[in-house]
């Protein structure tokens, strides 16, 4: 296990470097600069900008700087957001961005096995046909769409949740479920067809056989076997609901390290850009670690490449 993590550590570190060089490049490979939409900017002001910024050096120069400062998580300051660093507005950010995402994976992983559970349970009956059909639907509707139609119904008509803000747990309820139900519907799917496979072994039957009921044997027996694919699917779930709060961040007005990373492209923010994009890959890499970690802990049977067996 020790083995398996310093190899993956190391993967980890490869690509953080083809990451924060490729963001590097691609950012200078840009036509234009921060500063060129200041229309009313004098040039000499903008050349001192791009001397204080470091952007007159060669682009050799810059890269080595960039490498420097992220290796220390430095990101530097702002060039739009005067007086503040890329570390400030992670650090203010970001426990938004954590409380929100939270949120919606515990909706998406509590429903999408609860609706998977019961469509496995009443297979080919009437609770499996609507678990199913939801499943479908988040799986079918964008989240920016359901957002949308979220805001319009629920809080412009009917005036049950608010709009747009953070000020409490009542303005995270929407944007949470709008994030989480994509990812719902395919746990859901999952759970269902891994339910079917276990319900059909040898060892549930005998369970069933010795007089356990429906929801004691499920409990009990199959439902742990039942939840590995689930398991695996909280890598692409975490990447998933960073992903989807850049746009629901926005569409809610919420304060989140999503929304001013989307700001930040907008206005060509190279430091909070480059800073924003590292700070979210190192999340889903080590992301992706743990869980494969959990993985081998849960089920025993997984040997994982490079430990020590």
């Amino acid at each position: 296990m020790v083995k398996y993590i310093l190899n993956r550590l190391i993967y980890i570190l490869i690509a953080l470097f083809i990451i924060v060089s490729a963001t590097f490049f691609l950012m200078r490979l840009a036509p234009g600069s921060p500063f060129a939409s200041e229309r009313e900017l004098p040039p000499k002001i903008e050349e001192q900008l791009n001397a204080k910024y470091g952007l007159d050096n060669p682009w050799y120069i810059q890269y080595k700087d960039y490498l420097i400062d992220t290796v220390t998580f430095d990101f530097g300051e702002s060039m739009k957001y005067k007086g503040r660093s890329t570390n400030d507005i992670i650090a203010e950010s970001f426990p938004v961005s954590l409380t929100l995402g939270l949120q919606a994976m515990f909706l998406a992983v509590g429903l999408g096995i609860l609706f998977g559970v019961i469509a496995a349970l009443y297979h080919n009956r009437f609770p499996d046909y609507v678990a199913s059909t939801i499943a479908v639907l988040g799986i079918s509707v964008p989240s920016f769409i359901l957002a949308g139609l979220m805001q319009y119904f629920l809080s412009y008509k009917l005036g049950l949740f608010p709009v747009s803000g953070w000020k409490g747990f009542a303005y995270s309820i929407l944007p949470a479920f709008a994030i989480a139900i994509t990812h719902m519907g395919f746990i859901a799917k999952l759970t269902r067809s891994s339910m079917l496979e276990q319900n059909n072994s040898d060892y549930v039957k005998m369970a069933r056989a010795k007089g356990l009921g429906k929801w004691t044997t499920v409990f009990k027996h199959s439902l742990r076997n039942a939840l590995l694919p689930v398991l695996t699917y909280l890598g692409p779930l975490t990447a998933g609901v960073v992903t989807g709060s850049f746009i629901i961040e926005q569409i809610f007005a919420i304060p989140g390290l999503g929304k001013h990373f989307v700001t930040s492209i907008t206005n060509r923010d190279y430091t909070v850009i480059m800073g924003t994009t590292v700070f979210y890959a190192i999340i889903l890499l080590f992301a992706v670690l743990i869980v494969d970690i959990l993985y081998s802990i849960v089920d025993p049977r997984i040997k994982l490449k490079g430990a020590k067996k």
